[in-house]
């Protein structure tokens, strides 16, 4: 019931106050098995409906599928739910805007990369930037091991990029859109982290949320690309769908995790599914995993288990 309503569990909190609102989130790091277990499911369902918008060849045509199944699974939300609280209006604009952003530029790094290159930066440059953003919005200092996590994560990110050079697939547009994203990401996680803290609403905030963000994407791509973009629709509209219906799942999961653990841990443990990414690069889409992409995606597992353990 906890996750229906939407309120945060009884915690030990670190109480910060944003523009006269009073907000009280949880101290430290230390999660419960219920956030465990909801933040890995997110792990999963978001790097599968990210491997579904990569294999649809037409990028335009897979976000906009994405978007629409997104849109439909959100729709309920937004009708049945208790509506969020209005002190959180101005954070739920504010994610939309950086969700749109979002969108353009992950389809922009998923057609310029690799799959097993550029979700993994994309990905892994968030927990960084949230951890700073965490600690100047919601009060959430970083200790040491959080500051450990950090360096292990750079660590992997830079040996990612550099192997991408050394095996000729470096392509420095990839890697500045897939940084350009996980900046947006870092956005949108700490402007929803504390969004829905205010909201009242879990299932609420995440049905205005998603059905908001998801109309823009196929509003611009039917107006811009209509003629071509239907027919291209056709053949993997299904697949497309299961897509967005993954990523309210995932997004909506990792809501409610940011209810009851602090933001940086949560963001941290959520890309986790970086490793599963990067398998599913190497086995479904056939991209080379070498040596130092293990190497990598170790490096950046071991910094989010730090930061998760910290």
């Amino acid at each position: 019931m906890g996750f229906l309503a939407g309120a945060p569990a009884t915690v030990t909190p670190a109480t910060v106050t944003l523009a006269t609102v009073t907000l009280a989130g949880p101290a430290g790091s230390a999660v419960s098995a219920a956030v465990l277990a909801a933040t890995l499911s997110a792990a999963c369902a978001h790097a599968a409906w990210n491997s579904i918008a990569h294999a649809i060849p037409d990028k335009v045509a897979s976000f906009t599928l994405v978007n629409l199944g997104g849109l439909v699974c959100a729709i309920p939300l937004a009708i049945l739910a208790p509506p969020p609280a209005t002190r959180c209006w101005g954070y739920l604009a504010a994610s939309v805007v950086l969700h749109v952003a979002y969108n353009g530029l992950l389809m922009l790094s998923y057609r310029l990369g690799d799959f097993s290159q550029t979700y993994p930066l994309a990905r892994g440059t968030s927990p960084l930037v949230v951890m700073l953003l965490a600690a100047v919005f919601a009060g959430e200092v970083p200790g040491p091991g959080q500051y450990a996590g950090v360096a292990l994560i750079s660590g992997g990110l830079g040996s990612l990029v550099l192997a991408g050079r050394r095996a000729g697939s470096y392509d420095r547009r990839a890697v500045l859109a897939a940084i350009a994203t996980g900046l947006t990401i870092a956005g949108y996680t700490t402007v929803d982290g504390i969004g829905v803290r205010l909201s009242g609403s879990t299932f609420g905030y995440t049905g205005w949320l998603m059905m908001t963000e998801a109309a823009v994407v196929p509003a611009v791509a039917l107006a811009w690309q209509r003629n071509r973009l239907l027919p291209a629709l056709r053949p993997v509209w299904h697949i497309g769908l299961l897509g967005g219906a993954l990523s309210v799942l995932a997004y909506g999961l990792v809501l409610w995790a940011q209810t009851r653990g602090s933001l940086a841990t949560v963001a941290a443990l959520r890309e986790s599914s970086i490793i599963l990414a990067a398998i599913i690069g190497s086995v479904v889409f056939h991209e080379r995993f070498g040596r130092a992409r293990i190497v990598a995606a170790g490096c950046v597992t071991l910094g989010i288990l730090t930061l998760y353990l910290a």
